[in-house]
């Protein structure tokens, strides 16, 4: 099906040809290692998290484009049905005639790409006392051959027969009870799975595992805290840093930086990009030094396990500023010269663009109102020029210590929602946040499997008419292009296309389009919940569709304070949507 979509872009003609070219078991055999790495070359189907594996976000269709969008009306809605109307976090997958999405508390579905109907789910059997932190979202599967692969609250890698939903595979990665849980759409390199875990606020080890994508097999492991061994087909593969270089005592032990956003994956340099969360607890007095590798970006070879170049972005953080944001490699000239580059807008506040062969910070520009714990990056260092005073102090006598004012919010400048990259326009559009908060620290001991914060906060905004910001950046100059604003937080995340659109969701219930190079709103449709999804396009029989998961939830649901306000009257759910242009 995947020669039969990109025939339909292509003319009869060229149908005759390719039709020839692609062997008639193409769809029966499922998509191969090769046509997922050619993911952003193929519009005829989606068939990675990121419409490819550097995960761009970006479409070279144009049917839908910016004169004609006012138009787009949806194709139909298919429900989750059941009572878990969570986050819907999901961005879907589209192969051989069906859509592929994960649901809120382990589910995945599979419907017919032509009108909606339901061809199989699966409910994951989760046992009582899971952990996540922060709501029981899924943020997509990945496609491999004849299965659909993705991960459990539980902390399981499955993988499931694309045609039947029945299980092919399930493994076990890490220890619920511990704290650890999966999240993340897996990334497929290799003929490896591609997966990193979460429970950064209860004290685990953070990891990257890869394995076998037939068998679920582990084939190396790589953790994120110094101090810890990785492993190479069952033997030990060097240790992660240095012992007690940048964590004094046993900290280590229990140092967090979990990898609960997965990856992205550049094929021209052959390297893995994860990024990393918070070291554990937040309560910075009781770990002294930059508690490597948490906050931070690993550069990772395939074929080894072992960390290539690092780059961290809050060394010794002290606020919850996850380094998790995606890393998108893409190619750009710099005083004249064509260089491999790579972005990330941080958690932190910050935009970043690295030498993404060696690591080499070229730039770093502030995407947010404010960033209250640091005035810039020093590029000569790579380090933040810290505010001292706008550090939590540590606690005192036994009771809490100074508490601070901060901003960005713990929730971050952006947090787990990907952006997107235009090859035509040269921007970056980040969903961001303008939001900031009281935070102090308090007494914490580790205990396994309980939550290992040491800290207390609360949420605050910072601007009378918006918490959320659509962003437009420009990576060459670090200046912000355009920029919409939203009442509540922006929560999902972004696409762009070849017709100079962006798509993004609100916690209002709205997809929205809007001009690429404006920053002027062009569309929107009320899908009856929060969307808090991943957008994504393909083409169709002729035609261009755009999907989206529909379903309030995720962290932001979880606090209170002022913030609440502006989503209160939002209603659960748990839909996908499919628009397109009428025919006429």
């Amino acid at each position: 099906m995947k020669g039969k979509f990109k025939l339909g872009m292509a003319g009869v003609a060229t149908l005759a040809l390719a039709a020839t070219a692609i062997p008639a078991t193409a769809a029966e055999d499922g998509p191969t290692s090769a046509q997922l790495m050619n993911d952003a070359n193929t519009p005829g189907d989606v068939l990675t998290y990121g419409l490819g594996p550097q995960a761009q976000r970006f479409s070279s269709l144009s049917m839908v484009n910016t004169s004609n969008v006012k138009h787009l009306v949806p194709a139909y809605a298919a429900s989750l049905g059941g009572e878990k109307q969570r986050g819907q976090e999901s961005q879907p997958l589209v192969y051989d005639g069906m859509i592929y999405v994960t649901g809120s508390y382990s589910r995945v579905f599979a419907f017919d790409s032509h009108t909606g109907e339901k061809v199989w789910e699966y409910d994951a059997r989760l046992p009582d006392g899971i952990m996540p932190c922060c709501d029981v979202v899924n943020r997509g599967a990945a496609i491999h051959g004849d299965k659909i692969i993705f991960a459990t609250l539980d902390a399981h890698l499955v993988a499931l027969d694309r045609k039947t939903g029945k299980v092919v595979w399930n493994k076990k990665m890490a220890d619920y009870q511990a704290g650890y849980s999966a999240t993340a759409a897996p990334l497929i390199v290799k003929d490896m799975v591609i997966y990193g875990n979460s429970g950064g606020e209860f004290g685990i080890t953070g990891e990257i595992q890869a394995r076998n994508v037939d068998t679920g097999e582990l084939i190396w492991t790589r953790p994120t805290i110094e101090g810890n061994v990785g492993t190479l087909n069952g033997q030990p593969n060097g240790m992660t840093g240095k012992l007690n270089a940048s964590w004094p005592g046993d900290t280590w032990k229990t140092g967090g930086g979990a990898t609960w956003l997965g990856g992205t994956y550049d094929p021209e340099t052959n390297l893995i990009f994860m990024g990393t969360g918070n070291p554990g607890p937040w309560n910075s007095h009781l770990r002294p030094g930059d508690n490597l590798y948490t906050s931070s970006t690993l550069a990772i070879n395939p074929d080894t396990g072992k960390i290539v170049w690092h780059y961290q972005t809050t060394p010794h953080d002290g606020w919850d500023f996850d380094g998790v944001n995606e890393f998108i490699p893409f190619d750009a000239k710099v005083n004249g010269k064509e260089m491999k580059l790579g972005a990330k807008a941080d958690r932190n506040g910050y935009f970043y663009v690295l030498d993404r062969t060696n690591g080499r910070l070229l730039s770093a520009s502030k995407f947010v109102m404010e960033t209250t714990w640091a005035n810039g990056i020093n590029l000569k260092t790579g380090r933040p020029n810290y505010v001292a005073a706008n550090r939590p102090g540590a606690p005192e006598g036994g009771g809490k210590g100074t508490s601070v004012f901060a901003s960005p919010s713990f929730l971050g400048g952006k947090n787990w929602m990907p952006m997107a990259y235009s090859k035509q326009t040269g921007l970056f559009y980040i969903p961001s946040n303008d939001w900031g908060m009281d935070i102090w620290n308090e007494p914490i001991a580790y205990k396994k499997g309980a939550a290992y914060l040491g800290a207390g906060f609360t949420i605050k905004p910072i601007a009378e008419d918006h918490i959320g910001a659509l962003r437009a950046m420009d990576p060459k100059t670090g200046k912000i292009v355009w920029t919409y604003k939203n009442k509540a937080p922006l929560w999902g995340g972004v696409l762009t296309t070849a017709g100079d659109l962006v798509f993004t969701g609100t916690p209002e219930g709205y997809l929205k389009a809007f001009d690429a190079k404006t920053g002027k709103e062009l569309w929107k449709f009320n899908t009856g919940s929060g969307v808090v999804g991943s957008p994504i396009t393909w083409e169709q029989d002729g035609e261009q569709y755009v999907a989206v998961m529909s379903g309030w939830g995720g962290a932001v649901p979880l606090w209170g304070g002022e913030v609440a306000k502006t989503f209160k009257e939002i209603s659960q759910g748990g839909m996908l949507w499919v628009f397109k242009l009428p025919k006429n």
